[in-house]
């Protein structure tokens, strides 16, 4: 086996036994592998240990890999800030953009999602720290953004995602988690279409699925430290 093999085994078997811990349904919390910067090769290994979602933040980056990567059922998840000029190949390549927070994003992105493909998968980024330096829209405006989506038809409403500022302390992650995640169980009786909560990374994953986190996107804990 592996070290990237052994790392998704032991990381899955943590997540079930959270799962347990904070009386989620077993299976609930899904794996999505943050491969920005790590090798196809690397992706391959992760593949053939059972990870199937992979999230990429660069598009030239992740317009190599897929095509490198086509023998793969893989589902590819645009995690990084979506720039104006890039939402062609965005809407081309991926299968979910998980960091929309414009109006003007979500337009273009369904505007240029090509024909052929079924609708693309968004999350509604919401910035949760509100930092300046963190993309993502407001809480108070994250309704009105997943009204516009539901009426895009090449767009496909299915969560929201936040990256919060980094924080050490088990219970202000707690508290953070718990702003987005009252949001989106009001949000889910407005939209019933909604089923992926996108929170936690490596460094705080715990504190996400206690708060009810569907989707971890996991990176250094699966491959290591990045080159």
């Amino acid at each position: 086996m592996t070290q990237i093999a052994e790392n998704i085994s032991a990381t899955t078997q943590k997540i079930r036994a959270l799962e347990t811990k904070y009386s989620r349904s077993e299976s609930s919390v899904r794996i999505l592998a943050v491969s920005k910067r790590h090798s196809e090769a690397k992706i391959r290994e992760a593949a053939a240990a059972g990870i199937s979602e992979f999230g990429e933040n660069f598009l030239q980056e992740a317009e190599e890999k897929i095509a490198a990567l086509t023998d793969l059922k893989l589902s590819w998840h645009f995690i990084g800030p979506v720039q104006s000029n890039k939402t062609r190949g965005i809407a081309e390549n991926f299968d979910w953009v998980q960091s929309v927070e414009r109006d003007k994003i979500a337009t273009r992105l369904s505007e240029q999602r090509p024909d052929d493909k079924p609708p693309l998968n968004i999350c509604i980024q919401v910035n949760l720290s509100e930092e300046d330096s963190k993309s993502g829209t407001s809480l108070e405006y994250a309704q009105a953004l997943c009204e516009l989506v539901t009426k895009l038809p090449r767009l496909k409403l299915r969560g929201l995602m936040a990256i919060p500022a980094p924080e050490e302390n088990f219970g202000r992650q707690r508290h953070c988690f718990n702003l987005l995640a009252n949001e989106y169980a009001r949000l889910q009786k407005l939209f019933p279409e909604m089923d992926t909560l996108s929170l936690g990374m490596s460094n705080d994953f715990e504190a996400a699925i206690a708060e009810g986190s569907t989707m971890v996107r996991l990176g250094t804990v699966l491959f290591g430290q990045r080159a």
